[in-house]
């Protein structure tokens, strides 16, 4: 039986504040209903946009407006069912958010369609009688970028009439995962029984010195795991049939290249990140491997093994400690950042309790138009600490670019999208390592910043392996089954801990445990933000304010240019395998230091 508490049990402060999207349900249903209407309205500019400079502006400003306000209804759904799934008001309310936008989505798709038969001429020539337009420059070249793949109209509009059905893939997934899934409970070293859930799993069982209680509560999640294998095969395999049509229609030679063209990333930059880090971390997480079974005095280093911590002090701390010292680490990000954490950590944009149905792992929300909203399960464990700095790290990223940009140009690539909230967590731990009062506090921030580095460069990072794997055999036209899809993760495992842990055919249901696969290519992504963070880091570490003042100009930007040229304003090059490498090289000294410190 479930022990965890239901939503309406948890107390308020340790949810998020969702009066500051709309005040009530009520006030949600009106604005559904409105949005619905507006669309109607924004429908008869179609054939009308481009007529003169001001009234393309016009249309743009109508247009953004409006998608803002659908971007914070849909947001304000997506948070009660992350909240809660079980909830039936929560998956009723989403469902018929989804099948608004599917409407809305089709009765504008004309809109970029128009957009799309403009050329660079026609548009400096709108520009002369609207100078306004200049701000939509880079949406345009993103636009015109996509121009050669655009589908007729009618075939546009089809598609977006058929996105509630598309996205379904992704509904399923989570909606199984996180309401349907039930744990068998399990006994920890004393012989007690306790509760389990994907979210206690995740976040406490997986990383607990209790090797009795690990790997007991590993044999009940992958279990449960296999016994929804062929279920979550069929939808993976439907969301990666999907898009391989989609990119087919399109035109585009790959799959591969229809979702990098939409991050603005190159093949190279791509396979840079998972070719070198696969290959060339590997030697130094086998060290760790070796590190970690000695430590915690195990005949064997199992899979249920890797997250097991191996300090022994098992430092604790309360979300108000770590909000003290999350601001004064942040305090070298200068006021104006400073100020935007401050806030969000003390008016509730954080939902940090437990509770039956809640969504697992963490996250940040950032509509345009309001503040972001933080997701996570709090433990207790040191490890939470970072974790909030890095969602804040989204949350600070967004608030700026939102200042400063409109919404055409708000949002970055994903390719880039990880480097400020891993930045953040590499500032933090600069800091406790710093601040730390004994060796043990030091070892301790020592291995939690390891597992910063586990979880985007090893974690995501095989992930990405992987997905890049499934695109090729789907493309090749084989079947993606249960079997097939579990041997594809078992095999990237093995290829990079090799004998430094003992795998078993179980440890390839892996490929279940997280949603990345429905976003495109956005595993990888994590690696190439935490490349970037390393090397900025470096930077402020060796040139102070001026590295500061450099990346927080990088932040306003949002996505008003690419992530190579965000990258470069950085001073980092991405395109150069050194920066890579020299990142993976940081990763060994800090193993390095972890065994010098347990000899010690």
């Amino acid at each position: 039986m479930d022990q965890r508490l239901k939503r309406n049990q948890v107390l308020t402060e340790k949810t998020w504040n969702l009066t500051d999207l709309f005040p009530t349900r009520d006030a949600f249903v009106t604005e559904l209903k409105a949005l619905l209407e507006k669309a109607s309205e924004l429908a008869s500019t179609k054939g009308k946009l481009a007529a003169n400079g001001p009234s393309l502006l016009r249309a743009l400003e109508d247009y953004f407006d409006f998608s803002a306000r659908l971007w914070r209804l849909s947001t304000y759904v997506s948070l009660k069912q992350s909240a809660d799934s079980s909830n039936p008001e929560n998956q009723a309310d989403s469902a018929r958010v989804d099948a608004a936008s599917a409407q809305i989505d089709t009765t504008l798709s004309f809109f970029e369609d128009e957009l799309m038969n403009l050329d660079e001429k026609q548009l400096s020539i709108l520009e002369l009688n609207a100078s306004g337009l200049q701000e939509y420059r880079p949406y345009f070249r993103k636009l015109f970028a996509l121009k050669p793949y655009r589908l007729h109209p009618e075939a546009e509009k089809t598609i977006k009439a058929l996105s509630e059905v598309l996205e379904a893939p992704y509904t399923i997934y989570t909606r199984s995962k996180l309401a349907d899934m039930q744990f068998l409970p399990v006994r920890d070293s004393s012989g007690k029984t306790v509760p389990m859930s994907f979210t206690i799993y995740e976040n406490s069982y997986a990383s607990t010195r209790d090797t009795t209680l690990r790997r007991n509560a590993y044999d009940s999640f992958t279990k449960t795991l296999d016994a929804y294998k062929n279920t979550f095969a069929s939808v993976y395999a439907a969301e990666v049939a999907k898009t391989v049509a989609v990119a087919n229609l399109r035109g585009y030679k790959t799959a591969t290249e229809y979702l990098l063209q939409r991050q603005l990333v190159s093949e190279e930059m791509y396979n840079n990140q998972l070719d070198i880090i696969y290959k060339e971390l590997a030697p130094h997480m086998q060290r760790y491997a070796e590190l970690k079974r000695q430590a915690l005095g195990l005949d064997k280093m199992t899979y249920a093994d890797l997250l097991a911590p191996i300090d022994t002090s098992n430092p604790q701390t309360t979300f108000e400690d770590s909000k003290q010292a999350i601001l004064e680490a942040l305090k070298i990000m200068g006021p104006e950042y400073h100020t935007i954490i401050e806030e969000g950590l003390n008016n509730r944009w954080v939902d940090y309790g437990d509770n039956v149905g809640k969504s697992t792992g963490g996250f940040c929300s950032s509509p345009y138009g309001t503040h972001s909203y933080i997701l996570m399960t709090w433990t207790g464990d040191i490890r939470n600490i970072l974790t909030l700095a890095h969602e804040f790290g989204h949350a600070g990223h967004f608030m700026l670019a939102q200042k400063y940009q409109k919404l055409a140009n708000y949002r970055p690539s994903l390719f880039f999208i990880e480097a400020p909230s891993t930045m953040n967590e590499l500032i933090l731990a600069q800091y406790l390592k710093r601040n730390a009062t004994s060796e043990e506090m030091k070892k301790s921030v020592t291995e939690r910043l390891l597992s910063t580095y586990y979880h985007n460069f090893v974690t995501h990072l095989l992930e990405g392996v992987y997905q890049r794997k499934v695109f090729r055999r789907a493309e090749a036209g084989e079947a993606l089954t249960a079997s097939t899809l579990t041997e594809l993760f078992n095999e990237t495992l093995q290829g990079f801990w090799s004998d430094s842990v003992q795998l078993d055919a179980r440890d390839g249901l892996t490929w279940m445990r997280q949603p990345h696969y429905y976003s495109g290519l956005y595993s990888y992504t994590y690696s190439a933000g935490l490349t970037v963070a390393t090397a900025v880091a470096k930077q402020i570490e060796q040139e102070g304010e001026p590295a500061v003042d450099r990346w927080l100009s990088v932040l306003k930007e949002g996505g008003r240019i690419t992530p190579q040229e965000l990258i470069e304003k950085a001073k980092v090059d991405i395109l150069n395998p050194e920066t890579i490498r020299n990142a993976v090289a940081y990763v060994g000294s800090l193993v390095t230091d972890l065994q010098a410190a347990s000899v010690n």
